[in-house]
């Protein structure tokens, strides 16, 4: 396995899993390229090419491949993902009662996807990168706009990320932006990778972090400049070791 393939699988590890999902938001509010050296192609055409976030097919989100946070036992879960065609290189991990399953696709050199369960009883995420195949336009003509905005990661100078809350899905949206200085949304934004969690989770990040209201497609450093609409309620205490 290359280098940098060992790297993405150390950062999906089963100790990185557990420890984020103690702290929900740092987890669901980071995409998981982050930790990565070089920072990698953000825009991956090996990435998952999936369009149910469109369709709908063959369940509308949350779920996903027929797989529900918060519904689905994580015994099934790993069946469906076991069963799946068209990926490589899944690993199944254990950790302090959690479990997590990682794979990537047959062309990809990186993983793509993730789905966890802290208690190893019901899946509680599932998080996706996609090949960049939809556009912001397509979703929202099917999912309606955001309600917040979150200001992701700048891996690069031409590589930023804005993250998209739809907390009545519930469900994050990563959307891509030619970087922190002079990029912005547009409707041909791709959709980089999809977050679905557990509605009590999303409440969680909405109470535990600092959110822009959505007000449409304007630059990266709008959404960093603007005074937030949300302010935290309440704040996580670390687990002691995490």
């Amino acid at each position: 396995m290359p280098g940098e393939n060992r790297a993405y699988h150390s950062f999906f590890s089963m100790k990185f899993l557990v420890t984020k999902l103690r702290l929900l938001p740092a987890v669901l509010l980071v995409v998981v390229l982050a930790s990565c050296a070089p920072p990698p192609n953000l825009r991956d055409p090996n990435m998952l090419r999936d369009t149910s976030l469109l369709t709908s097919e063959p369940c509308a989100a949350p779920c996903w491949n027929g797989m529900t946070p918060g519904e689905t036992l994580w015994r099934d879960a790993r069946t469906i993902i076991e069963d799946q065609t068209g990926i490589a290189d899944l690993q199944i991990q254990e950790q302090d009662g959690a479990v997590g399953a990682t794979w990537r696709t047959i062309d990809g050199e990186r993983a793509c996807c993730q789905a966890v369960s802290t208690t190893g009883e019901t899946l509680d995420y599932i998080q996706i990168q996609l090949a960049p195949d939809i556009t912001l336009a397509a979703l929202f003509e099917v999912r309606g706009e955001p309600a917040y905005v979150v200001v992701g990661a700048e891996f690069s100078a031409d590589q930023s990320v804005l993250l998209l809350l739809y907390p009545d899905v519930p469900m994050i949206i990563y959307a891509f932006v030619a970087g922190a200085a002079e990029g912005a949304l547009s409707a041909t934004s791709e959709v980089i990778a999809v977050s679905y969690l557990k509605p009590d989770d999303m409440e969680l990040i909405v109470n535990t972090n600092n959110l822009q209201a959505w007000d449409g497609y304007q630059t990266y450093s709008y959404y960093s400049d603007s005074e937030f609409e949300v302010t935290p309620i309440m704040t996580l205490t670390p687990t002691p070791g995490s």
